[in-house]
């Protein structure tokens, strides 16, 4: 399978924020995010092959006890079902995150499902293979009946909450397993962000999440 990198950090979003973890972060993904911040695993994917064996013996190098498999979109890595496997057997609690736009039979603890709003659509030739993909129901209903989850999605304008709103209720969704992000890698646009993604959060009864990683290292890789 194609890795990006492996490294160990802080979970910097989510129900885990906080949560010293070892990322496994696959490359490719089958949407283009216009604000992606990690184009070197869509845009343009690079990494190394390494065989499911070679990603045990890195992961294993680190103390955590929780493993972050990330992406790109690791529902489409191939030996996915395989690595998460090795890593619950290695008795280690497995985080996901994922699109939520393909299903695989995976070993997860907590399946953290993204789903991209419209405003996520990328210019250029990938535009509407992105918006013919970014959300799917069916697919979304079926992740959510097999693992446990939260569904974390990037506010970019207070006029996505229209579109969140309606996607928790399609799917039925509690409000508790509903957290929103502030889009932004560049601090001080996250932190106007963050004042008006929190309030939306009081008033509605959503969850809130910092980006933890950008507020501690800046926008890096291996963070």
């Amino acid at each position: 399978m194609k890795i990006s990198e492996i490294f160990y950090s802080l979970q910097g979003e989510g129900g885990l924020v906080g949560m010293p973890s070892t990322f496994v972060r696959t490359s490719g993904c089958n949407l283009r995010c216009r604000w992606c911040d990690t184009p070197y695993t869509s845009w343009i994917p690079e990494g190394d092959e390494m065989t499911i064996d070679a990603v045990m013996d890195r992961v294993s190098a680190f103390p955590a006890v929780h493993a972050v498999v990330t992406g790109g979109e690791p529902m489409i890595a191939p030996g996915i079902g395989e690595l998460t496997r090795r890593l619950k057997q290695a008795g280690m609690h497995i985080t996901i995150e994922t699109a939520g736009t393909v299903f695989t039979e995976v070993a997860c603890d907590l399946l953290s499902i993204s789903p991209k709003l419209a405003n996520s659509k990328p210019e250029g030739p990938f535009a509407a293979q992105h918006e013919r993909l970014r959300i799917q129901p069916s697919v979304l209903s079926r992740l959510m009946a097999a693992h446990d989850y939260q569904l974390k999605f990037v506010v970019a304008e207070p006029t996505d909450l229209t579109e969140i709103q309606e996607l928790v209720e399609q799917l039925g969704a509690p409000r508790s397993k509903v957290i929103l992000m502030p889009e932004g890698v560049e601090l001080e646009a996250l932190r106007q962000r963050t004042k008006w993604v929190a309030e939306l959060c009081r008033e509605r009864g959503y969850r809130f999440t910092p980006r933890l990683h950008v507020e501690l290292y800046g926008n890096r890789r291996g963070v």
